[in-house]
């Protein structure tokens, strides 16, 4: 399975090159480690497609923020 995926990844681009006349959207994933953004842009085909990404570890004082601290730290650090 880790091979097909592998083959998956490289066949076509994971990441899209931006284009500021398309709609565009931030998605965030909070966890207890790591907070993820990612930049998305909707095609032609409708489907969002990533334009770049961003993931940033938690070091030992931010895994024991609540939640509410943690997407406020998200929503400050961009």
């Amino acid at each position: 399975m880790f091979e097909e995926l592998k083959e998956r990844f490289m066949m076509e681009p994971v990441l899209v090159t931006s284009d500021l006349d398309k709609e565009m959207r931030v998605e965030v994933n909070i966890l207890n480690f790591v907070i993820d953004r990612v930049l998305s842009m909707k095609y032609e085909d409708e489907k969002w497609k990533p334009v770049t990404y961003i993931s940033k570890s938690l070091n030992e004082a931010g895994r024991n923020y609540k939640f509410t601290i943690k997407r406020c730290w998200q929503l400050l650090d961009v």
